[in-house]
Parts: C-alpha cells; structure tokens; sequence
C-alpha cells in the first residue's frame, strides 16, 4: 500500500520519525544550547508598573500544547464510554496506582548503591513524572487506527481533570522514599503542583481546548483545528529542546557519564515496568487488543513536558534531576511504537 499525501508531507512524515525528532531536538540542545538559555529565563513586558509581566517561555509552550490537545478531542466521541467503560476506569485506576506500585521498589534497589543519597535525585525525577496526567501524545498513536481511540482520549481527558487533586497526592505520598534535602523540595513541589500549576499549568489550557471546540462557529473551528497538529508538535519539539538545554549543554561541557547511566537505566526500569504492568492488567482484565493497548499506553506514557517544567520551576538549583525525566520522555516514546506495532499485527494475522 502506497502512503497517503498526508504520510508523505513534512508534518506526517515528523510524527512518523518522533523519536528521531526527540532525539535531534536533544542533539541541539546538548550542542547549541545557548538559545534554550536564554528562552528558559523569564522575559518582562511592559512597562515595568502595574502593566508589567513576566513570560516563560516553557509555560507559554506548555499550555499551546495541552491548547491544541484539548482542542482535538472528538467530546461527541466520548458519549459510547459511558456504555462500555471497563477500558477506561481500568486504565485510569491503573494509571494513578503504578507510581505507588513501581516506585518504591524502584527506591529499595536504589538506597543500596553507593550513592550518598542513596539515589534521592532519580527517584524524585521519576515520582515527578510517573505523577503527571496521560500524556496528549498518547493520542497520537492511537490516531492512527491502532488502539481504541475514544479510550485513550478519555484516559487523557479524566487524568488532566484529576491532576489538581491527584498530582500533589500522589508526591506527598512518595516523599518518604527520598534522603536528604530531596524530600523537602520534592513537598515543596507538591505544594506548587496543588496549589497551582496542575489547575493553571494542565487542566486549563486542555479545558479551553475543548471548550473551543464546542462553542466556536465552525469556520474559525477549522482553521484550528487545520493549525492545532503543526502547532503542537513544533510546540512539543521546542519545549524538549529548551528543557534539555538546561542541563544537557552544562552536562556536555562537564560530562558526569556514572550520572547520564545511572539516569538511563533508571528511566529504562522505571519505563518498562509501567508499560509491563499494563500489558498483564489488560490481559488479566481480558481486554480486546484495541482496548489493551490503550490501557498500556496510560499506564506507561506521562505528560513528561508537564513534569519537565514542574521541575525547573521548584527545582530551580538541581538541574541534573532533568536527565532522567528527558531520558523517560524518549523512552516512553519507544515504547509506546512497540506496543501499536505488536497490536497491529495481531489484528493483522488471519
């Protein structure tokens, strides 16, 4: 079968390569990083009174990715889940206990190495990711025919509007498995998560995404809707690179290889224990493929952009807490085509 005009124009032919745009987005902030410096910083406008704010250039990016996320969810495809939502409640159940299920042991392996905090930097990195909604991209995958859309959208839709009182719940809960100062930021973190980045930062813009789509007359509705995919993945692509250009510029310039290990096999274990711990729920459950592949993808695949500026806002002064949290956003990524591929050719098999 030849590929469609879609597959072949620059857009189709992106989202097809993500992992390899993933990975030139790193390359660029690992070798030219000075510009994702110095959009990293705050900028002030206006006119220094009243009038004056300060923009983020993360946060800006963030919420036009979560904007166009919003905006793309068929609601009208949402109504057939109330009559069938074993798929969905499985997945979110699933979703908001893996971190309780994973990480500790995760942390229990951790406190025996030689590390003098006995790993407290990876794991925070890993609580602060495995805490985020479904990521948006999840629907990416799904879009193209290869798990139950409507599920996936949904799993998205309720874990974003859960965030608010999920997110921090989840942090607090796992704050005694961190040594040293760790823990203290890591509550710190919680406490912005609630108190507001999760409702201002998260469950907003996707909000005012789906409230465009159902009250915008229908020409400007398609000039969106024409923009939102182009948008959010251009959106998504800087958002890596200005986040990885915070610590993989200055980890370049002085290289910490035990670090940049440590961090991978980390983000490696803690990756492929919650894509392995959907996979055996969606067959112990006895779900249809569709449906299992997007109780996988929930399980395994977090809103790493969210936990990435969660991070370099309550954690300013440790940077290095990134490494794992860009090092997860690829590897789920990877993952998440594996497990579209193996459902695929299940359904493609006589």
């Amino acid at each position: 079968m030849s590929p469609t005009p879609a597959a072949r124009s620059p857009l189709g032919l992106l989202r097809s390569h993500l992992g390899w745009a993933v990975g030139a987005a790193y390359l660029a902030a690992a070798t030219v990083s000075a510009p994702g410096l110095w959009l990293r910083r705050p900028h002030t406008i206006g006119d220094g009174g009243i009038l004056e704010v300060a923009l983020r250039a993360p946060h800006c990016l963030l919420s036009l990715v979560l904007f166009t996320a919003g905006l793309q969810v068929p609601v009208h495809g949402l109504r057939a889940l109330l009559t069938r939502p074993t798929a969905l409640l499985t997945g979110l159940v699933l979703h908001l206990l893996a971190p309780l299920l994973i990480i500790p042991g995760v942390a229990f392996a951790l406190h025996r190495t030689p590390d003098s905090d006995g790993g407290s930097g990876l794991i925070a990195a890993m609580i602060l990711i495995v805490s985020m909604p479904v990521a948006a991209g999840a629907t990416v995958w799904t879009s193209r025919g290869e798990a139950d859309q409507p599920t996936t959208v949904g799993l998205v839709l309720v874990s974003t509007i859960v965030g608010p009182l999920t997110i921090p719940v989840t942090m607090t809960a796992l704050c005694p498995l961190l040594r040293g100062g760790y823990a203290e930021a890591l509550a710190g973190a919680a406490r912005t998560a609630g108190h507001g980045f999760a409702l201002t930062g998260v469950l907003l813009p996707c909000g005012a995404g789906i409230l465009s789509r159902l009250v915008l007359p229908a020409r400007p509705l398609r000039l969106l809707l024409a923009a939102a995919p182009p948008a959010s993945l251009l959106g998504s692509l800087l958002l890596t690179y200005i986040n990885a250009s915070g610590v993989l510029g200055p980890f370049v310039a002085r290289p910490e290889p035990v670090l940049m290990a440590a961090a991978l096999v980390v983000a490696a274990l803690v990756c492929g224990l919650s894509f392995g711990l959907g996979r055996i729920t969606a067959r112990v459950m006895r779900l249809d493929t569709s449906a299992g592949a997007s109780v996988t993808l929930a399980c395994g695949m977090n809103n790493s952009s969210a936990s990435a500026v969660l991070v370099t806002t309550a954690l300013p002064d440790r940077p290095h807490v990134l490494l794992p949290v860009l090092a997860y956003s690829l590897l789920q990524k990877v993952a998440a085509g594996r497990v579209v591929r193996a459902g695929a050719g299940k359904r493609a098999r006589p």
